[in-house]
């Protein structure tokens, strides 16, 4: 019964672009699910295709805010916009200050990281978690920090990746696994990673 309620709801929402925040507390939609309805509904200036977008990220000017193909957005925060507004209001002056986010294809945003307006996010990068974006990132980088800068390329992190991959037991199921989640091996996956981290198994 539960299930065909949210499918309904889901079926209605997309449908129409109304009820945002029954879809997002009753059915909780992946990432996928969520980019899809804001490729429909969000008023993004453009989306491009397999793209993730956490429910819990911000975006505060969607109409100047262009993504490019496989991204993925974890709860992150993208402003096209800043305080000058308020500053019209408080020195009684006409100002407008407002720039696009651009993020070009392959490139992931991590959790609370804030990119700032007319930024760039150049095709493959990575912006950490908790990163402030303030100038364009290269192609193919990674940047962390407040403000974020360059601290490898993301081939470098690969590298560092599969060497610290080489050292967990667990590999043989992750590469026996169907997708990035697969239900059927998720329980054993986290108690070998218990161990190998704690030495005893989950409680």
């Amino acid at each position: 019964m539960i299930g065909l309620a949210r499918r309904a709801v889901s079926y209605y929402v997309n449908k129409t672009g109304r009820g945002r925040w029954l879809f997002k507390r009753f059915c909780n939609p992946d990432g996928f699910e969520w980019a899809r309805y804001l490729a429909r509904w969000g008023s993004l200036h453009s989306i491009g295709s397999n793209v993730w977008i956490n429910v819990g990220c911000n975006i505060a000017d969607p109409s100047l805010v262009r993504l490019g193909n496989n991204i993925a957005l974890a709860d992150c925060t993208l402003f096209c916009h800043d305080g000058a507004v308020f500053f019209s209001t408080i020195y009684n002056v006409k100002l407008d200050s407002v720039g696009p986010v651009d993020i070009r294809d392959n490139c992931f945003v991590g959790h609370a990281a804030i990119i700032m307006p007319c930024v760039t996010v150049g095709p493959g990068s990575i912006v950490a978690a908790g990163a402030v974006v303030r100038k364009d990132v290269p192609p193919g980088v990674v940047v962390a920090g407040n403000p974020a800068r360059v601290i490898c390329t993301v081939d470098e992190l690969m590298k560092k990746f599969e060497t610290r991959c080489n050292d967990y037991p667990w590999m043989d199921l992750i590469r026996e696994r169907n997708g990035a989640y697969d239900p059927s091996v998720e329980p054993a996956l986290m108690a070998m990673r218990v161990q190998y981290f704690f030495g005893e198994s989950p409680k």
